[in-house]
């Protein structure tokens, strides 16, 4: 028998196989059923998970609201990751691989990564004392170094913080050494506000004491009302009064906005100025023909 027709043969003999056949398509099956599980068990997981955190809601004693998003995306990515490493395990089992071997030789390998891969390590145990001591959560407005935004995600070993204008900063947990929250306690909105010289200012504190004793019913980001310090400055062209108002977090910006508008509309209503700058210009000649002879000689 010739090369070619033993060739033949074994390939004939390959596809007629009806053992092999069976292997591979009982193997397919174990497959498509075991990621159908995993992707099952996944979702009702997550859905018994959240269910825990909506009963929690309702009880006298909770977690803020802030780390229970939090603590929500956290518990996600674990069993997600979990269940899919199973599958990983199972899927390789199928396929007649030792798996108690390559357990074992992970574990050798994970060891000897283990030390050189410290800023891994570090990044995950920060991260973990990040969400332990809740320290930023989801949805906070925090400043870390030179980034500056809201928190999208808190992984154990990156946190990402998107900015006003869209950009995401991912951080490693291990380089945040400093944080401030701006999302813990209420706001303080800080206006100033101009007025001419030459108006009366007791007539000008009045109405603003007035409408700012309206303006908690308008807006509902106002904990308290608006208080009217006083005096803050005397500036070249107007004297400066400085209101301010407790705010709910992070919304200190839009209620000083609102201020502003509020005031600048009750003034033009009540004919109070709010000046604007001014340039005045002397003569110079004009003034030296109005000095006495000897000034103007020593001048």
């Amino acid at each position: 028998m010739s090369k070619i027709e033993k060739f033949y043969e074994g390939i004939a003999s390959f596809f007629t196989n009806e053992e092999l056949w069976t292997n591979i398509g009982i193997g397919t099956v174990k497959i498509i059923t075991i990621i159908l599980l995993c992707s099952i068990f996944s979702k009702i997981l997550k859905v018994a998970v959240h269910n825990i955190f909506k009963v929690r809601q309702k009880a006298p004693i909770r977690i803020s609201e802030r780390r229970e998003a939090t603590l929500l995306r956290l518990l996600d990515n674990v069993i997600t990751y979990v269940l899919y490493f199973i599958a990983l395990i199972m899927v390789l089992d199928t396929f007649g691989v030792e798996v108690k071997a390559i357990l074992a030789g992970a574990g050798i390998v994970g060891l000897a990564v283990g030390f050189g891969a410290q800023s891994l390590v570090k990044d995950v145990i920060t991260g973990f004392f990040i969400i332990f001591e809740d320290q930023f959560s989801v949805g906070d407005y925090v400043r870390i170094g030179n980034f500056e935004g809201y928190v999208e995600a808190i992984g154990l070993r990156v946190t990402k913080i998107k900015s006003w204008t869209g950009e995401v900063h991912i951080l490693p947990n291990g380089s945040i050494n400093q944080v401030t929250n701006f999302s813990l306690n209420n706001s303080v909105a800080v206006v100033d506000v101009s007025i001419a010289y030459e108006e009366d200012i007791e007539k000008a504190e009045q109405v603003i004491r007035e409408l700012l004793s309206e303006l908690p019913e308008k807006y509902e980001d106002m904990v308290a009302p608006p208080e009217l310090l006083g005096i803050q400055n005397f500036a070249n062209s107007e004297i400066v009064m400085r209101v301010t108002c407790e705010t709910r977090p992070m919304r200190h910006w839009f209620v000083a906005r609102a201020l502003r508008k509020e005031i600048k509309l009750r003034l033009d209503e009540h004919g109070i100025e709010i000046p604007f700058p001014r340039l005045v210009l002397y003569n110079r000649q004009d003034e030296g023909e109005s000095m006495p002879k000897n000034a103007k000689e020593n001048a």
